[in-house]
């Protein structure tokens, strides 16, 4: 058996996202984190995508060990429990309850034995790992490092994290642990390296708690607060604003609605009963009396503040006199959709308040003077840097060797590399094959599978193209073109072009122009149209073109 430790991300470096993390010895192996990223603009078709599986598909995996809740690190488990046999999952009491949702909407909550952490106990032995769970403090509770140690070394993996002296929860990153790891001697850090090029530290998530503290009580219309959905601390201190101010609270968006319930099971959350209502109920309470907690920061088209924006919700509107706290930044890549729903908003006559004029959103992430404070309690004698592009990387790096850690001793790897810990050191040994699985909503694997699930379907009830030009504020008459499906009949094309035509005038009336939507709806209202006279339902692909 290799004496030498192979630590083998399969996503996370070189990016923001599907952060995985493979930590072998001998023959058996752990993997830290399963996480998924979103797709960009590009990535026509698909819905999340996942780190490649493959390595570990021959491989005895001794357990899942999960760092904390947020998608990308927990959200390609379901995934991975498909393709690979997962025996146990290790996860702290809040990471595990989420967890337990997302496993049980998949059909796999009994598929693996869940297993709960406490970061105050003794060390954990998993075959010939023993690990141990340090708190660390992030923008969702019960986020942890692991301390890995086999007969190669001890390796510090830190999860995400920053020095917060004054979180929510009052549980703050244990610096007396980490210096005592560094006491022991720890061989490698790898260390997330999100905020690495910022200079300084990041500010208390009590500073957001604050701002909601003087911006919500002297509004007098309805309040929106769009957030992530596993960001509990942030819905808690938005809720005991709101309860302050005599508002009711309802929660929208499928995704934080279950975050919220595991976390009010669990006791992470408290309000009395009565504060939270439905959205249906919301016609019966003043907007002054209304605090909504919705998803939708990143812009996502179909998500609840999406659909507020452009008037396309069923039971929220924003008009003159509303406010609404985008309590996140936008991931690379969001920024446009991000900044479309503000346009929307403020036509609405909303309010919106973001990161640029109010301090309504703090990171999650340690700054370079964070890093450079755990790089003097950890005193690594190497340095990996993970969970990041490679410039924050790279900046990383250079925080490392400024510490003191010798430029030979710093890895800056890609998502593949084979890194390997030994007592000679640390280096790049291999490289395997680590790509990506895109995921569409009905079909997971590699971009040729739905290809082919879309040849399928068109050979079986063939494609309908609709096309739908915007110009001058009105639309002009849809042009339809049909492969394998009814070309011939005249009398149902009529009736489709006059259904298109009446569902963008209903929508154009109402103000709502997201391209998006339109085609959403144009597809729905075709697809039942077509079902309801043919029985059959073909691929529909409606293309809105704005002039």
């Amino acid at each position: 058996m290799s004496d030498a430790l192979r630590v083998i991300p399969l996503g996370g470096l070189g990016e923001v996202g599907k952060n995985m993390t493979v930590y072998e010895f001998g023959d058996e192996c752990i993997v830290v984190d399963a996480g998924m990223a979103f797709p960009r603009d590009e990535h026509l078709g698909v819905d999340v995508i996942l780190p490649d599986f493959g390595y570990l598909r021959d491989k005895h995996i001794r357990a899942v060990v999960l760092t904390h809740a947020h998608e990308d690190h927990v959200g390609a488990l379901p995934f991975l429990m498909r393709e690979v046999r997962v025996n146990e999952i290790w996860a702290t009491r809040l990471t595990l309850g989420l967890v337990k949702s997302k496993l049980d909407e998949h059909g796999l909550l009994r598929a693996a034995e869940l297993r709960e952490v406490d970061p105050s106990a003794g060390p954990l032995p998993l075959g010939p790992f023993r690990l141990e769970f340090i708190r660390m403090a992030h923008s969702i509770p019960d986020s942890v490092g692991i301390s890995i140690e086999t007969g190669a070394g001890l390796v510090f993996h830190t999860g995400d994290w920053k020095l917060d002296h004054t979180p929510v929860d009052g549980l703050r990153t244990d610096v007396g642990r980490l210096a005592e790891l560094g006491n022991r001697g720890v061989d490698l850090l790898c260390g997330d390296s999100t905020n690495a090029e910022r200079p300084g530290f990041t500010r208390s998530e009590r500073v957001v708690g604050e701002a909601f503290r003087q911006i919500i009580p002297a509004r007098r219309g309805r309040v929106l607060v769009s957030s992530f959905a596993s960001n509990i601390h942030r819905m808690q201190q938005a809720i005991d604003v709101g309860i302050d101010c005599g508002r009711k609270v309802v929660v929208v968006g499928r995704s934080m609605r279950r975050n919220m319930n595991v976390a009010r099971n669990l006791g992470y959350v408290e309000m009395p009963e009565d504060i939270l209502v439905k959205p249906g109920d919301l016609d019966e309470i003043p907007p002054h009396q209304q605090l909504v907690l919705c998803t939708g920061s990143q812009g996502e088209p179909l998500s609840a503040l999406t659909r507020i924006a452009y008037n396309d919700h069923p039971a929220i509107k924003v008009e003159r006199g509303d406010t609404v706290i985008i309590s996140a930044r936008p991931v690379p890549g969001n920024e446009l959709r991000v900044h479309d729903a503000i346009n929307r908003l403020t036509k609405n006559g909303a309010e919106v308040l973001h990161e640029e004029n109010a301090a309504v959103h703090v990171s999650g992430h340690a700054r370079a003077e964070e890093l450079r404070t755990l790089l003097s309690l950890i005193r690594p004698r190497a340095v990996m840097p993970i969970h990041g592009e490679y410039r924050m990387q790279a900046a990383h790096a250079r925080l490392a060797q400024d510490a003191g850690v010798p430029a030979g001793s710093i890895v800056i790897a890609e998502n593949g590399d084979v890194v390997e810990l030994s007592r000679d050191g640390v280096r790049i040994v291999d490289r395997i094959e680590a790509g990506v699985t895109f995921v569409d909503g009905l079909g997971v694997g590699d971009i040729s599978d739905v290809a082919l699930r879309d040849r399928r379907h068109m050979s079986e009830d063939g494609v309908l193209i609709v096309v739908t030009t915007l110009a001058n504020g009105g639309a002009s008459p849809p042009e339809l073109i049909a492969r394998g499906f009814a070309e011939n009949d005249d009398e149902l094309f009529s009736e489709l072009r006059a259904e298109v035509r009446e569902i963008v005038r209903e929508l154009l009336a109402d103000d709502r122009r997201e391209v998006k939507l339109l085609q959403e709806h144009i597809h729905d209202g075709l697809g039942q149209l077509i079902y309801d006279r043919t029985r059959r339902r073909p691929m529909i692909l409606p293309i809105v073109v704005e002039v």
